[in-house]
This record gives C-alpha cells, structure tokens and sequence, in this order.
C-alpha cells in the first residue's frame, strides 16, 4: 500500500506557496535585468523588445506545452498546470504594486532569486503539477525513463543562456547561470519522488 496523495487542502496551501515563491523569484530576476531558463528565460528576454508584460509572455510561451501536458501528463495535470501557469503570470505583473525596491544587488538577486524559482517548482512537483513551459517535459522525462529532473532542467537552461548570451553583457550573463545553478540544486537534490513513497508492510 502506497501513501502518496495529498488532501485537497494541502494541494491548495501548496499551489498558493509555490506559485508566489516563483513569481517572487522571477521578479528578482526582472528588476536586475538578469535572465534564467526555460520559458520564464525566454519570457525575461523577449520583454526586453516586445511591449508585452512579462506575466503575459510568460503565460503565452507556455501555451504549447499546456497541450503537450494535455495527451502525455492528463488532463488533471494539464489544468493545474495551467492554473498555476496563470496564477505566476498574475503575481509576478501584481507585485510591482506591492514591493518597491530602490536597491538590489545582483548577486543576491541570482542566487535569491534562483532559490526561490527553485523551491517553488519544488513544491508544486511534489503535489502533483507544475508551472508548465519545460517543467512538463522534465517531469514527463523523468516519469517516463528515470532521469533526474534537475539534470534535464540544467540541459535546457543552458542551452537557452547560451543562445541570450548574443543579447547581454558577460556579467549579466554570469550572474543569471548564478541564478540557473541555484535552482537546478534545488531540484537535483530534492526532486526524487522514490524517497517520499511511503510502504506499509502488510503483518505476519
């Protein structure tokens, strides 16, 4: 026998929780013109040449791989990813009205912002969902054929740094795979769903 489920409340408090760390994360990033991986990355960089929120590109990029999640994830998955993908999308365009920052070191930003992305993706797998864009690729990868979420995470955000690196400067650039590291640990070392599978031993 398997304990595995959440409550409904717990799915709830999570969503909330893991939503707002990431939109908190993603903001840090923002305000030091810093980029990270996936689709927020691309969301980060395409805000700079488009007059278009960042919430709505970020919502806008991860379109597609709502549908992927649709026919490989189901449909349950799909939706709360969508859910979340669209709560992210909402905080991070709301914030600006709630925290005003006169300063912000970039290397704090990097690192605390990456630590946020981070656990916030964290928490939202292990309930069950995610904030779309490549999170469901890497979540259907690793339950597919057992790779480590954080080392296909790392795989992708690098790929796309290397492509932003034509578009800013080497210390932003620097800074920002800073931010990519900090939130690829956090998956690596905490993301492996055989360590929380709870057996319960029938008795003799």
């Amino acid at each position: 026998m398997h304990i595995n489920k959440h409550p409904n409340y717990e799915n709830v408090i999570a969503i909330f929780t893991g939503t707002l760390f990431a939109a908190v994360g993603l903001f840090l990033l923002q305000q030091s013109h810093l980029l990270t991986g996936g689709t927020a990355g691309l969301a980060l960089l395409v805000s700079h040449f488009v007059p278009i929120s960042l919430g709505g590109l970020y919502f806008i990029l991860n379109c597609p791989f709502y549908l992927m999640a649709w026919f490989q994830m189901g449909k349950r998955f799909a939706l709360s990813s969508i859910f979340c993908g669209g709560l992210v999308s909402v905080m991070v365009n709301a914030l600006p009205r709630f925290i005003t920052i006169e300063i912000l070191n970039p290397v704090f930003a990097a690192v605390f912002g990456g630590l946020l992305l981070g656990v916030g993706m964290l928490i939202l797998f292990r309930h069950r969902t995610s904030l779309g864009g490549f999170n469901v690729l890497v979540l259907f990868l690793q339950h597919k054929f057992g790779i480590s979420a954080g080392k296909i995470q790392l795989a992708i955000d690098s790929m796309i740094l290397i492509t932003s690196c034509l578009f800013i400067s080497p210390k932003l650039l620097i800074l920002s795979i800073v931010g990519v590291i900090m939130i690829n640990m956090v998956l690596a070392i905490n993301y492996k769903p055989e360590r929380y599978t709870a057996t319960i031993q029938p008795k003799k």
